[in-house]
Parts: C-alpha cells; sequence; structure tokens
C-alpha cells in the first residue's frame, strides 16, 4: 500500500451521492486522500448536480456521462470508461454504494484489475431475480473486499453465501446520516407554497421497471394512484425513467394530480416530510420516510429493505390493493414508527465506515466493538 493511499468513490445515481456523502466526509476528517468518480447514469442536472450541491459533495474528477440506454449499452459504456479511469489513477480502494449498473460495472473492473473495493449497502436482499438491481447486488458483494452492511439482516444473507465473516461489518446506514444532517433545513412550507399543494397531500415516486416498463403494468398503476387521488391530492416528482410510459397511460396534470420535474434532495424530502402519505416504488424512500415518520405504501411484489415494515412505517402494497391501502392510512393519519428505530440508524454510519476503510488502508482491522460504537469522532 503506498504511504498516501486514494480512494475513489464511483457514484452513479442519486441514492448513491445521499449514501456517499458521510462517508466522504468521515475520511476527510480522517485524512484520507480521496476522489469522487461521476458516472453520469443520472444526467440530469436535476437528478445530480443538484444534489451535489445539497450534500456538499466535492467536485468530481471526473464524470463518465454515460447517460440512459439498455442495460447492456449502459453497462458497457460503464465498463470502458471505469476501466480507462482506474488505470490512470490507480486508486489503493474503490468504494462503490448501492444496487445501480454503475455499482455493477465499477466491481467487475475492480475485479478484473485486482483493485480492492468495498460496497456501501452491502447484504440487501429482495430475493427477486427478476430485478435488476437484486442481480447487481449479488455480484457485487461476490467480489467485493470490505461489505458493509446497513441492517442485521444483511448479515444473515452474506452469510447464506458464504461470504466470509472478516470481510463483513454492520455499520448502519449512511442515508439515515444525510437526512440528519438535512432535518433542519427540511421545510414544507417553500415548497407546498410554489406548487399550490393544500395541508394535506400525498407524494408519488415511480420509476421501477416491474411497474412502468410494461405498458399493462404501466396502465395499472396509474389507475391506481389516480383513485389514490380521488383521496387526496397527489404531487409526483418524475423520474426521467419511465415518464412517457406512465404519461402514455394517463399518468397527467390534473385536478388532483400535480406531476413535476425531479426535485434536488432538501426540496424532495422537504416534500415528504409535509406529505400526508407516499406512494412509491423507491428504496431510499422507505427508509426516509420510516425515520420522518411518514406513512409509505411501497408499490412492490417485496422489498430489499424489510426493516422499514418490521421498525418503520413502510406497507407493501400491488395496484389493486393502493387504493384501499392509501384510504386506511390516511385515516390513521401521521404514522410513528412501530418500536425501536433499526439499530445503528443513528447518523453516524459514516464515520464509522471511515474508520474501516482506514483500518484496512493501514492493514489492520476494526474490531466489531469499535466498529458499533455510537456517537465517536467523525
Amino acid at each position: 500500500m503506498r504511504e498516501n493511499p486514494l480512494v475513489l468513490h464511483v457514484l452513479g445515481a442519486r441514492p448513491n451521492f445521499v449514501k456517499a456523502a458521510p462517508v466522504v466526509r468521515g475520511l476527510a476528517g480522517l485524512g484520507v486522500r480521496q476522489g469522487i468518480v461521476h458516472t453520469g447514469q443520472h444526467y440530469d442536472a436535476l437528478m445530480s448536480d443538484v444534489f451535489f450541491a445539497d450534500l456538499g459533495l466535492p467536485d468530481p474528477i471526473a464524470n463518465l456521462g454515460v447517460g440512459s440506454g439498455s442495460h447492456a449499452r449502459q453497462t458497457a459504456a460503464l465498463l470502458t470508461g471505469l476501466e480507462e479511469i482506474v488505470l490512470t489513477h490507480r486508486p489503493d480502494l474503490v468504494v462503490v454504494y448501492g444496487d445501480v449498473n454503475s455499482t455493477l460495472a465499477a466491481i467487475l473492473v475492480c475485479a478484473k484489475l485486482h483493485v480492492p473495493t468495498a460496497h456501501v449497502e452491502a447484504g440487501l436482499r429482495s430475493f427477486d431475480r427478476e430485478m435488476p438491481e437484486e442481480v447487481n447486488r449479488v455480484v457485487t458483494d461476490a467480489l467485493a473486499d470490505i461489505l458493509l452492511v446497513t441492517s442485521p439482516d444483511g448479515l444473515s444473507h452474506l452469510a447464506a453465501e458464504g461470504i466470509a465473516p472478516s470481510k463483513v461489518h454492520l455499520v448502519g446506514n449512511p442515508m439515515i446520516d444525510s437526512l440528519f444532517s438535512a432535518l433542519p433545513k427540511l421545510d414544507p412550507a417553500p415548497i407546498k407554497q410554489r406548487l399550490g399543494l393544500p395541508e394535506r397531500y400525498a407524494v408519488a415516486t415511480l420509476h421501477r421497471p416491474g411497474n412502468v416498463d410494461d405498458p399493462e403494468s404501466a396502465r395499472e398503476l396509474v389507475e391506481a394512484v389516480l383513485a389514490v387521488g380521488e383521496q387526496v391530492p397527489i404531487v409526483v416528482p418524475l423520474h426521467p425513467r419511465g415518464r412517457e410510459r406512465l404519461a402514455e397511460a394517463g399518468l397527467v396534470n390534473g385536478a388532483n394530480l400535480t406531476i413535476i420535474d425531479p426535485l434536488g434532495y432538501v426540496e424532495f424530502l422537504s416534500l415528504v416530510r409535509g406529505a400526508a402519505l407516499v406512494v412509491t416504488d423507491s428504496g431510499g424512500v422507505q427508509e426516509e420516510t420510516t425515520m420522518l415518520g411518514v406513512p409509505c405504501l411501497t408499490v412492490r411484489p417485496n422489498t430489499e429493505r424489510p426493516i422499514t415494515i418490521t421498525h418503520g412505517t413502510n406497507r407493501l402494497v400491488t395496484p389493486a390493493t393502493l387504493p384501499a391501502a392509501a384510504s386506511k392510512a390516511l385515516a390513521d393519519g401521521a404514522a410513528t414508527p412501530s418500536g425501536e428505530l433499526p439499530p445503528l440508524w443513528d447518523g453516524a454510519a459514516g464515520p464509522r465506515i471511515a474508520r474501516v476503510i482506514e483500518a484496512w488502508l493501514r492493514g489492520g482491522n476494526l474490531s466489531p466493538a469499535a466498529q458499533a460504537a455510537p456517537g465517536t469522532a467523525s
């Protein structure tokens, strides 16, 4: 290992930025040399640039600008671009986040070039191989050298897959660190006023392939959302992915439906914080609503984040059951997490991850007790 080792963070989509910010800050506090590679998988300024600003991330050392495309085309472009970056900068460790195609491409490039890797958010499983993200998760965890786990169920999943325990560290959820940091700025009033929303409203985020790629599935989902709209006004910050298909299925501006462009991190969470209900198919939103105490209905047959159901405010629904579930959630009012919050979702995951990485760079290992100690130096 070099005397002044280099850590590169590969980020491609807005959830990656949210997870990475606390880790980048934690490593900076320990004096670790690092850089960010933005793959451009989310290429819209509202999907990436504003997130860098909101989260205080430093400018990337490279932006590959791969944009959208089929899984094969996008991943091929990512493989080519990331190989050149890794060969040029010769990092001592590459940190990847979540389950997007940028994560998969980075882990494959590094495995071929024998560059060590760390995976933040390791061990999540939906057990649904029809989800592209599930394939990315399994491959990434099989190849990563350091597996940084956000919730206890991830430990069981990795053990069942034969991952060596010495590679695995339960560190908590850095997405929650970012949420805690943003809380003082999360004021729903300005965004409500700008959008002309009433006191009581719902938010919907919809983009998963299983919901939007097939015309019939998209139609069923849109009909369910419109039925919820008959109960409460809905605002939909619409992801570029699936926008055209959802519009064709009837998701257009109307009396009780407001379609808007994607929002920045602070604006979006402010909108969610003031909502009476959130309808989503996103993984991260399930976690954020859990911490904010907002009722969340996830339109998916499964979730890789079951802890948001057992410890949080989340429920799984189908398009057919969504209207009735929304009616109940709206009648029940503000949600509260059931029991204690998930272990180590305490706002200190970034510093814990940084200590694990620094210890690995030094050639040592961090004891489980030191990893889990809350409230330690950032």
